[in-house]
């Protein structure tokens, strides 16, 4: 049985193709980016985003020793500024979000609820049809739980004609497990209000 991350990549490579556009919204250490960047190809981009120089730096070390930098825009600031950088004659394929911390980084830095659904939210507006959003909630730390609670509280809203939207959790497991949320197209959908 995969963890929630591991679900969350199988998810991504069944739907990724060569010349899609992908965005890593927590680009963390780089392992989403990396993966990302393998799945869209020589002609695809992924754009991958963090607040830390540190995270982004341990992205690029990742990408440049697989010869992969070249398909890869990294940005160090929030995942809510992605709409100038979203190309306007690409959508989004898949785009993936790890919520919490850094590990092995500063844990006072946090992805933060208002932040995250803008994200999402403009997200879904880029979003192909059967395109897909994977979100890997941590909410083990302080403030998790708070973020947690806003992002299914929006989710739980998703218009049900537009977008099917998955919860996959262990309900058995101690620590608090992190939670994968997916977000799926269904069609051609209006504009989600930012």
């Amino acid at each position: 049985m995969y963890n929630a991350l591991q679900y969350s990549h199988q998810l991504i490579t069944s739907k990724v193709q060569p010349g899609d556009l992908a965005i890593d919204a927590t680009a963390g250490k780089g392992h989403d980016t990396l993966l990302l960047a393998q799945l869209v190809g020589k002609t695809g981009l992924v754009i991958s985003y963090d607040i830390q120089e540190f995270a982004l730096n341990l992205t690029r070390i990742r990408l440049e020793k697989e010869g992969l930098v070249d398909r890869v825009q990294l940005f160090q600031r929030g995942h809510e500024t992605m709409e100038q950088d979203i190309p306007a004659s690409k959508g989004i394929r898949a785009a993936t979000f790890n919520l919490g911390y850094l590990p092995g980084g500063d844990h006072t830095i946090i992805t933060k609820p208002e932040t995250t659904l803008k994200a999402i939210q403009i997200t879904m507006n880029h979003l192909l049809d059967r395109g897909i959003i994977t979100i890997v909630a941590y909410h083990g730390h302080p403030g998790g739980q708070e973020e947690l609670s806003y992002l299914e509280e929006f989710l739980y809203q998703i218009n049900q004609n537009t977008f099917d939207v998955l919860k996959y959790q262990f309900i058995n497991q101690i620590n608090q497990p992190p939670i994968l949320f997916v977000i799926e197209k269904k069609r051609t959908a209006g504009l989600i209000k930012v």
